[in-house]
């Protein structure tokens, strides 16, 4: 019996007549095949459940902040435009492979045009980076909060948040555009299959056959510099935060001070720790299983913006206090 080829060094055999014919010279307007959880096929639906689930409360969560920001006048502040900016910029990233994502799992609608699947991964990329700055530009904000109160005001005008939002916005567009660019140049001659539930960029440009050393490079150039440094100016300021918090004269000061600045932790953790394994796992993880490797992925698109609005929800008192108050008003 003719032994079966790995056509794909993505973790699992791959039968020769799965991908016989996908083997062949792709154009720009190709399609391609995305895989959901190679492995997992018959769980399919299963793991659909808790997918959704987050989903769900994710844009429920988000939308819930942007409205009580919106409806609250006392909330119309620095750290309040910030969090909404986080608001959609979750929005963004779990619609950008939910819908998709869910279409393999319940409909086994695999197929993904070569162009939908290039602005796929733009968008998660993209605004993953965005989010990335927006957690530097809070921490920042509670730098000036905690360290010059009294100057937080005059520092943090509305045109300055303005600018830093629009600068974390540029920033994660311009960065993220060689992406796709260099993506598009490759040609495609191995197989048309993604071994993965989304259009992650490496799963992507690895079937091309050609020397992608440079959006290789390129990619790892990128989240050096947007991870690496967001983390360092991050661990800067919370130094200095930590610092200012316990040479306060007394212990409820420094309680309170901790509290405004613990819901910000909680969801820099819950975004940076996914991110880092989920990105050492790729490229050094060879020996884990593939399935396992797409899940965390997944996991680490789906969980922050789950959890952010929860996190906050209950961390930030005046968020909490509306909350309840636009629930106890419409059930009187």
């Amino acid at each position: 019996m003719q032994e079966t080829p790995f056509c794909l060094r993505v973790g699992h055999l791959l039968p020769y007549s799965m991908l016989d014919s996908n083997i062949t010279n792709f154009t720009k307007t190709s399609t391609f095949i995305l895989l959901g959880i190679p492995g997992l096929e018959a769980a399919h639906v299963w793991i659909s459940i808790p997918f959704c689930t987050m989903y769900a409360i994710a844009i429920l969560g988000n939308f819930t902040i942007l409205f009580i920001v919106k409806r609250e006048p006392s909330l119309h502040g620095p750290m309040y435009y910030f969090l909404c900016m986080l608001a959609i910029t979750d929005l963004v990233l779990s619609t950008s492979i939910l819908p998709k994502m869910l279409a393999i799992f319940w409909f086994n609608s695999r197929e993904i045009d070569f162009s939908a699947c290039l602005t796929q991964m733009y968008f998660i990329h993209c605004f993953s980076a965005m989010e990335s700055g927006i957690f530097v530009a809070m921490a920042f904000d509670r730098y000036v909060a905690i360290c010059d109160p009294l100057r937080h005001s005059i520092t943090l005008t509305n045109p300055v948040v303005a600018k830093i939002g629009l600068a974390v916005v540029l920033r994660g567009i311009m960065l993220i555009l060689p992406y796709p660019l260099l993506a598009r140049r490759w040609p495609y001659c191995r197989t048309s299959i993604i071994p993965h539930s989304y259009c992650e960029h490496i799963a992507l440009v690895k079937l091309a056959c050609t020397d992608i050393r440079i959006s290789s490079y390129y990619s790892l150039s990128v989240a050096f510099f947007v991870i690496g440094l967001d983390v360092v100016f991050i661990t800067m300021s919370y130094t200095q935060i930590l610092r200012a918090i316990f040479s306060l004269p007394t212990k409820d000061a420094r309680l309170k001070a901790l509290g405004t600045c613990s819901s910000h932790l909680c969801v820099i953790l819950a975004f940076y720790i996914p991110t880092l394994f989920s990105s050492l796992l790729h490229r050094f993880g060879h020996n884990v299983p593939l399935h396992l490797h797409i899940l965390i992925a997944n996991m680490y698109l789906l969980v922050p913006p789950m959890l952010n609005p929860i996190i906050y929800g209950m961390r930030t008192k005046q968020i909490c206090n509306r909350l309840l108050w636009l629930v106890t008003r419409k059930g009187t």
